[in-house]
């Protein structure tokens, strides 16, 4: 739908996917292919090194350079992807949390979650009895800002700065396609990834020995297939256990997407194929 748009229109495709920004996995996080490349311009793909944790506010920072040297070259910035802590950040900015103390975010990072839950129960009881008690990077993230700044994440995040919202003309769209139509397309999906090469990416990532804490050894499908690599399972039950955190993942954004967003912003709720998405980019862009 992004090609046709950026093909109709001129526009520049911008990467809103906290996998995709990664070089690393190209093939597992199902970022453009060689020949979607040179149909339109593409920017913020696989531009970081799996060794580096991409947050939200460095993605926001880099996506606001590229909006605007899109702008200035006089073409459309055609935003894509499903990481919504991305996109809320880049339009409504970010809470001013000073800089976490290198030692709190080191002890904070050592320690189980089970550990981190039950000290943020004792500095922000809230932010506790909200997340969910598996939620590792969440949790540790409140405790870090509690433990570093003296106050709680949410008393930070009531005054946000850089957000772009009152400074551009929005055209959102989400897509929210039959999920009896999207799982089965999951599940394919994971399964030609490792026909084309997934656990190769994978095999090159554990070589590194890359810290388990970073964002792009957590990624869908990294853990399942690198069990596989160590013996831990058959290449079947990788598969199965790969397609299973997909569809896990896509059930999380698919409610995420429906709920947060606000309700004026369209939602598209057909199957997208060569015959919706003509439907689906009138809607978009307002035209019959």
């Amino acid at each position: 739908m992004a090609l046709a748009l950026g093909e109709q229109v001129g526009g520049v495709i911008v990467n809103a996917d906290s996998a995709q920004i990664y070089r690393d996995l190209p093939i597992l996080s199902a970022a453009p292919r060689p020949d979607e490349l040179r149909r339109v311009d593409h920017r913020l793909y696989g531009v970081m090194d799996g060794q580096q944790a991409c947050s939200a506010a460095d993605w926001a920072a880099m996506a606001r350079r590229e909006i605007a040297d899109v702008h200035s070259s006089g073409r459309l910035p055609i935003l894509v992807g499903g990481t919504g802590l991305y996109l809320r950040t880049l339009l409504h900015g970010i809470a001013p949390v000073p800089a976490i103390d290198p030692d709190v975010r080191q002890k904070v990072r050592e320690r189980s979650v089970e550990e981190n839950r039950q000290e943020l129960l004792k500095r922000d009881r809230d932010a506790a009895m909200r997340l969910n008690e598996r939620d590792a990077a969440r949790i540790a993230r409140a405790l870090e800002v509690a433990l570093s700044t003296g106050r709680t994440l949410a008393d930070w995040q009531q005054k946000r700065e850089g957000g772009i919202a009152g400074e551009i003309d929005l055209r959102p769209f989400i897509t929210l396609p039959p999920r009896d139509w999207l799982y089965p397309r999951c599940d394919k999906r994971f399964a030609a990834m490792i026909d084309d090469g997934a656990a190769d990416e994978v095999r090159n990532l554990l070589k590194r020995q890359l810290s388990s804490r970073l964002p792009i050894m957590r990624g869908i499908g990294v853990r399942e297939i690198a069990a596989w690599l160590n013996g831990e399972m058959s290449r079947e039950e990788a598969i199965a256990a790969g397609q299973q955190a997909t569809r896990r993942y896509a059930k999380r954004q698919y409610t995420w997407f429906a709920h947060q967003p606000p309700v004026e912003w369209p939602r598209f709720h057909e199957p997208l194929d060569k015959d919706s998405i003509p439907r689906a980019l009138a809607l978009l862009w307002g035209t019959p």
